[in-house]
């Protein structure tokens, strides 16, 4: 072979090389094994006992059968197609029943409001022993947390009393900080307010005799300045940069980021294009970083239990998120018992239908050979996967399905199937 160089002659350029990518691989590990929740549910303070996800996935079953009890009715009241309609609603059901709130956020901002000191500290305490009893007897979501109030607002001392009233009872509750606890963090409006609370999470892990980075928590953009810094730049590294490693996520606010843009009360709604403008500044900041996206709420719900009423806020809530879907957002808040099951029934309705092409091409990549019809590059490969993991974790489909269908160990789909391509 004639070259015009010697390797001798390329060893400081790799050694550059090197080095640039092992300062970016820590700021940009890729998703974490976590499971991502679904969906988070808010819940005001002073409205949390120990059976509020049973009573609140019992009155979501309780919509379901009153108001789509077969897969006719079901496929109108979701624009589900017919071809999946029945598999889904199957589906639907079971999830409410199993599991209906993957992630509770206790609420003690918008939805909880201003209070007495004395009486948000019995709300505090009284719902973190409300959350650790349901954990007690098995009805817990897998994630949950408490979400305070703003330091933008000027309530950074009842922001942090709250706090610590919530983590102490919490602890002392359970022995220990149980798992699957985050803190939300709202309205952000300056990095420096990221760093201030990150390090009132590390005083109080001292003070509890908690492990170092136990207390993670999630930042919602909610305002202009969480999106675009005041220097013109996105804003989400700096906000990342600050939080000393306890980042979990950035949630998406839709309807304060809406109104602080000037936005009328008619265009406050998840799929306006500024929102969307918003959202992959976010998306795009925050890819590598392990730090999950989740989209905002929608305020739409049933004015009545008329089935006309039902059916017409099921529609509007599965349409907001289906539009988040295409735009690769898969988690959102829910406010209400009827967006568990608009959530779940547009979610399955949007993936079942890809399941056999997916499965199809898996299976022929595992076989080193190509799907008819189509050429498949090793990106689009770690995309399938994605998706068949997706499907597995929001429960649309089941795991040993989908490993008997396509060959494919537990480890190549949960984990390692990406690496593997």
């Amino acid at each position: 072979m004639t070259r015009s160089i010697p390797d001798e002659g390329w060893l400081d350029l790799l050694e550059r090389a090197r080095e640039a990518e092992a300062g970016h691989r820590p700021r940009h590990p890729g998703e974490g094994p976590v499971r991502q929740p679904l969906q988070t549910l808010y819940v005001p303070g002073d409205r949390v006992t120990a059976a509020t996800t049973v009573e609140l996935g019992a009155e979501a079953l309780r919509l379901l059968d009153a108001h789509a009890a077969d897969p006719a009715s079901f496929e109108a009241a979701f624009g589900v197609g017919a071809a999946v309609a029945e598999r889904t609603r199957a589906r639907v059901r079971a999830k409410l029943e199993r599991e209906p709130v993957e992630d509770l956020r206790v609420d003690f901002e918008d939805g909880y409001g201003a209070r007495p000191d004395d009486e948000e500290d019995r709300h505090a305490e009284a719902a973190a022993r409300a959350v650790r009893a349901s954990r007690g007897h098995g009805t817990a979501p897998p994630s949950f947390g408490l979400r305070v109030k703003s330091f933008a607002d000027g309530a950074e001392a009842r922001s942090l009393r709250t706090l610590d009233a919530f983590v102490t009872t919490l602890t002392e509750a359970a022995g220990g900080l149980p798992d699957g606890f985050v803190v939300t963090f709202p309205k952000v409006t300056t990095a420096e307010h990221v760093a201030t609370f990150a390090e009132a999470l590390e005083r109080l892990e001292v003070g509890l005799g908690l492990a170092e980075r136990s207390l993670r928590f999630e930042v919602q953009v909610e305002t202009p300045r969480s999106v675009i810094g005041p220097d013109g730049s996105v804003a989400a590294p700096a906000i990342l940069e600050s939080s000393g490693g306890r980042l979990t996520a950035m949630h998406f606010g839709v309807f304060d980021y809406t109104a602080s843009l000037g936005l009328m009360p008619w265009e406050q709604r998840l799929d306006h294009p500024a929102n969307d403008f918003a959202r992959h500044a976010l998306q795009v900041a925050l890819a590598g970083t392990g730090v999950r996206i989740s989209d905002g709420s929608s305020n739409v719900a049933p004015a009545s239990d008329r089935t006309e009423d039902v059916h017409a806020a099921w529609r509007a809530h599965a349409d907001h998120v289906r539009h988040s879907l295409r735009h690769g957002f898969y988690q959102w808040w829910d406010l209400h018992p009827a967006h568990l099951v608009s959530r779940y029934a547009a979610v399955y309705g949007w993936l079942l239908p890809h399941l056999d092409d997916a499965e199809s091409r898996v299976r022929a990549w595992r076989r080193q050979v190509e799907a008819p019809g189509v050429l498949d590059e090793p990106a689009t490969v770690s995309s399938l996967l994605r998706y068949l993991r997706f499907a597995v974790s929001s429960g649309a489909v089941d795991e040993a399905e989908v490993l008997e269908t396509t060959g494919l160990s537990r480890d190549e789909l949960l984990v390692g199937g990406e690496e593997a391509v």
